[in-house]
């Protein structure tokens, strides 16, 4: 998967789950600050963003520093390259 597919895909459950305009979905937007989510929010995007990638997001660190749509690319991106490794 390209980044690009990650970013589209990304963006694209911030659309449907949240009703956020494409125009705000920049990599910069922090999650919180400029999309407005709030932690019962991260639930529901978690459980979309699970589904949409056919991943399994874990509680782990890397999940607590994620603050901008950039940040949630390449945490996504890093799954991928995990799971395309593991089924090597």
């Amino acid at each position: 998967m390209t980044g690009q597919e990650i970013i589209e895909k990304t963006n694209k459950v911030f659309e449907e789950s949240f009703e956020i305009e494409k125009e705000r979905l920049v990599p910069d937007a922090n999650i919180f600050v400029d999309l407005g989510l709030d932690s019962l929010d991260i639930v529901d995007l978690i459980v979309a963003l699970q589904s949409s990638f056919g991943v399994k997001i874990r509680n782990e660190e890397k999940v607590r520093d994620i603050r901008t749509l950039q940040d949630l690319y390449q945490f996504i991106s890093s799954i991928k390259n995990e799971e395309g490794t593991k089924n090597v």
